[in-house]
């Protein structure tokens, strides 16, 4: 299985580009993964927020391909615990998932084709982060499943 994690703008601090990175290479021991940046929309400032989630949603709806399983970071999701995250993914691995995409959305979520087009809502915490702070806890969360699903000593229950 493959991962894909789509992200919505670019990261502009070097203390989380260094964070995600770290956890990037470290995921990539485990099975393909790949990043993809969507890129910020020009003048979004002078758009409404439904209009710059249309647009945000039709690029990522672009990177999406039909036979992926779309899953949406979104703070209305499902949240488990970082056991059960590695129990979902080990269910994508064992339900012949051949790639599974991951979106961290923008600065005001996602649009609703986005949303129709989505398989699953997951939500990291009932708390909001920005969507930058989200690539880095994301990060760290999908590591800690692969750790978990290899028997390896990071994570203490």
């Amino acid at each position: 299985m493959k991962i894909l994690l789509l992200k919505v703008g670019k990261t502009s601090d070097e203390w989380l580009r260094e964070g995600v990175g770290r956890y990037y290479r470290r995921i990539k021991h485990y099975l393909p993964f790949e990043t993809k940046i969507i890129p910020d929309i020009r003048n979004a400032g002078k758009i409404t927020p439904e209009i710059l989630k249309q647009m945000e949603g039709e690029l990522i709806l672009k990177a999406v391909e039909k036979r992926d399983r779309l899953v949406l970071l979104d703070e209305k999701g499902k949240l488990f615990s970082s056991r059960e995250f590695a129990g979902f993914i080990e269910n994508q691995m064992i339900g012949g998932v051949h790639r599974l995409v991951f979106v961290i959305g923008g600065a005001w979520g996602f649009s609703d084709a986005v949303y129709e087009r989505a398989d699953l809502k997951i939500s990291l915490s009932p708390m909001t982060f920005s969507h930058q702070l989200v690539r880095l806890i994301f990060a760290e969360q999908l590591y800690r499943a692969l750790s978990i699903l290899n028997n390896e000593p990071y994570h203490h229950d």
